[in-house]
């Protein structure tokens, strides 16, 4: 996959680069031409240079004779005033040199006038040349601003032309470093593949076997337990009960409630209209309040009265429809034996359609023929007539196909298996034939209401039923529309419901075999009632598992438990003999106490009586006190300290007693410290024990794992060096293309080079221009 999509990308790239080159010549040809017209244009400003030049030196020496001219004219006209006042003085000397004078001044005059004329002509070129010079300039600034917005121009294709194949070599860089991750990804792939492929294979293998026992294990279950197959035979196979679709019941239950909240909206406007039609035929176009009516319409109001006892029964056929389709039912054509009530129930209602039909034609023509009916509105009569009929047909082809649905759950033979979906889908078309008639019905009544209301003899009463009616039939149209959609979106479920039915079979061939069925299901649903039983709780395996471990490694093990056990009640013998060695101790104390204490009394009753008093009162308290241990110990104590004539000597050894009482208790509470320690200690070491010996097995079988973990690693190894070896050599490849690319690429980098520079030098020459 990944070659074929660098193959397409690298066709695609070739085709973009051929594209590019054929520009690039393009570029190339008009650049050409724009040299060989700017070097034209350069010869032409050239000549238009020299040209201008030469004029402006022919000005600048017209320019300089005309002011020449002019000096000279100065200098004539001083002279001449000078020489008239001196003509005035001497005009007798001046009459001869008048004549002399006069010819001066006509030589003058002449050569004044041609001066002039010169000039003027001077003048006439030089203004002609600055015109012709000024036109040109601007015919060259013109073309100069061409120039340079077509260089601008060929400057911006280039500079795309640039920028696009800096993109392509980007782009092409970038999907170079995303295969190469590709390739890295696609090797991590292959790796998990072949890992995966193995793991695959392993519990192929394992599945196979596992199925392959089964397989012997089943056919001889079958072999010897099952007499034979019910399910080759379709008479016995439809006894069989299918599984239990809880979704299929369910979705059907509430397609049946949907359709039941149609036909009760149905039933309500068919109602209605009935009714109202009735008490319309009352009205128009005789009152029957005011005249009699015409036994025809006396006929047909009083079959329009029985309408709800044919109504009724279709909302009460449908509602016994949807009860009978429950959850634990198998909802199929046949095992639904409610429909056919329902199709007896719309074949009654067909029945009072055809039976009021000519009445209601009779009593539109009647209508037609009263003196108040216009044209159009018996035009409008006209077509209601046509509806009323095209309803009648409606109703009777629907109920034709609902009886064929009804068939397979009474008369098997009645209509094919193969037939069903061809039925309900004529079913669809009927519903919208419906429709459409309902549609036809409500426009054309809308206009006889409308037409009947500009009547002038239109009563209140009258407008009021036109408009119940409407109301009526607007009702129907909105309920046809209704259920036409609604069977046209479930029909292709309705369709593949058919197939529900018994396994290997084309369905159930008779509707007291699909009745044994659901009798066979009810007994088999009573049965597995009976079977489920409330299982006891158990412990999870996950936190049996965790028991487990603990009582394996747990310092409070069985046998260490007993241990201790045994060994406190040793140290509980040990400490009641000790006990017992120290209550004899303490009472052999405490007689020679009561020996001091007589004696130290005795000694006291000489020295002061009332220093004795003490004494003689504290001692019974510590008599009395030797039924306990600590008792005896307060009463060696406090004739001690409460006397403070005792000698030295009794002193120092009471302090040394103290003293070594105390060190015993310290000692034995040091004992029993360190016994309790060696007891922890001890059962640490057996649960340390244990550990080891379960961690040496684990890791007996850890080595074996390391070993066959060694072996696939091996193996897996030798398969990476043969993928590697075909991975670098499609890289290989897939680098000598792109370094092809990239020469080509540098190719048309230096020629786009090329093509900056020279369109910058135009573009410089023709701004110096």
């Amino acid at each position: 996959m990944a070659s074929a999509e660098l193959q397409g990308k690298y066709q695609k790239l070739a085709q973009e680069y051929s594209k590019l080159r054929a520009q690039n010549q393009v570029l190339k040809k008009g650049v050409v031409d724009e040299q060989a017209n700017s070097a034209a244009l350069k010869e032409q400003l050239k000549m238009k240079d020299q040209s201008l030049r030469k004029l402006q030196q022919e000005m600048d020496s017209l320019t300089f004779r005309n002011l020449q001219l002019a000096k000279r004219v100065e200098l004539l006209q001083d002279e001449l005033a000078v020489s008239e006042p001196r003509g005035k003085k001497n005009k007798k000397s001046g009459e001869s040199s008048s004549q002399l004078s006069q010819e001066q001044k006509s030589v003058f005059d002449e050569d004044l006038q041609k001066k002039i004329e010169e000039n003027e002509r001077l003048h006439i070129q030089f203004f002609e040349a600055d015109e012709q010079h000024k036109h040109v300039e601007a015919e060259l600034r013109s073309r100069l601003a061409t120039l340079e917005m077509e260089a601008a121009q060929h400057q911006a294709v280039v500079d795309g032309l640039t920028r696009k194949y800096m993109e392509t070599i980007e782009k092409l860089q970038n999907d170079k470093a995303k295969l190469e991750v590709k390739s890295q990804t696609l090797e991590k792939e292959a790796k998990e593949c072949r890992l995966r492929t193995e793991e695959c294979q392993l519990q192929l293998k394992n599945l196979h076997e596992d199925l392959s026992g089964r397989l012997e294990e089943s056919l001889s279950i079958i072999s010897e337990k099952v007499p034979f197959n019910d399910t080759k035979y379709s008479q016995y196979n439809a006894l069989n009960v299918p599984l239990h679709n809880r979704r299929h019941q369910l979705k059907m239950r509430d397609i049946a409630g949907q359709a039941l909240a149609f036909v009760q909206d149905l039933v309500t406007a068919l109602l209605n209209f009935h009714t109202y039609t009735e008490q319309r035929i009352q009205i128009f176009p005789i009152d029957s309040a005011i005249d009699t009516i015409s036994p025809l319409n006396q006929k047909f109001s009083q079959y329009l009265h029985e309408n709800a006892s044919y109504v009724r029964p279709l909302e009460e056929g449908m509602l016994h429809l949807f009860e009978s389709i429950t959850e634990d039912t198998v909802t199929v054509l046949e095992t639904t034996v409610k429909l056919k009530t329902f199709s007896e129930h719309l074949t009654s209602y067909i029945c009072f359609l055809r039976k009021i039909l000519p009445y209601q034609l009779k009593s539109l023509e009647e209508e037609c023929e009263s003196s108040l009916c216009t044209s159009a509105l018996r035009a409008r009569n006209l077509e209601l007539s046509q509806d009323m009929r095209k309803m009648t047909a409606v109703f009777e082809k629907l109920q034709t196909y609902v009886g064929l649905l009804a068939l397979p759950s009474t008369e098997p033979d009645g209509l094919l298996r193969t037939n069903y979906s061809s039925v309900l889908t004529n079913v669809g078309a009927a519903l919208h034939g419906f429709h459409d008639v309902m549609k036809d019905i409500s426009k054309h009544y809308n206009q006889k209401a409308t037409i009947e209301h500009e009547l002038p003899t239109a009563t209140q009463k009258l407008i009021t039923t036109n408009d119940c009616i409407l109301s009526s039939v607007v009702a129907l149209t909105n309920g046809a529309g209704k259920i036409a959609s609604f069977f046209s979106n479930n029909v292709d479920y309705f369709i593949a419901s058919l197939s529900y039915g018994p396994k290997a079979a084309s369905g159930f061939i008779s509707p007291l075999s699909a009745e044994c069925m659901l009798q066979y299901k009810k007994k088999a649903a009573a049965y597995m009632k009976a079977l489920r039983k409330p299982l006891l709780e158990s412990v999870p395996y996950e936190e049996a598992l965790a028991n487990r471990r603990v009582l394996l490694s747990s310092t409070e093990s069985r046998e260490g438990l007993a241990q201790q056990v045994q060994q406190s009640l040793e140290k509980i013998s040990k400490l009641e003999q000790e006990k017992e060695h120290w209550m004899l101790e303490a009472q052999l104390a405490k007689i020679k106490l009561e020996k001091e204490n007589q004696r130290i009394a005795d000694k006291l009753k000489s020295t002061s009586i009332g220093q004795g008093v003490g004494p003689a009162q504290e001692n019974p308290t510590g008599v009395n006190a030797g039924g306990q241990e600590e008792a005896s110990t307060k009463a060696v104590l406090e004739p001690i300290h409460s006397t403070s004539l005792v000698p030295d000597v009794e002193s120092r050894e009471d302090l040394i007693k103290n003293h070594y009482m105390a060190r015993i208790v310290e000692l034995t509470s040091q004992l029993q410290l360190a016994d309790s320690k060696s007891v922890h200690f001890y059962a640490e070491c057996r649960a340390l024990s244990k550990r080891l010996a379960l961690a040496e097995k684990s890791k007996e079988a850890l080595t074996e794992e390391m070993k066959v973990a060694g072996q696939n690693i091996s193996r897996l190894q030798d398969e990476l060096t043969t993928t590697k070896r075909s991975y670098e050599d499609q890289l290989s490849m897939m680098s000598d293309h792109l370094c092809s690319m990239n020469e080509t690429l540098s190719k048309q980098r230096e020629e786009i080079d090329t093509l900056k520079m020279s369109s910058k030098g135009n573009s410089k020459k023709n701004k110096s221009r």
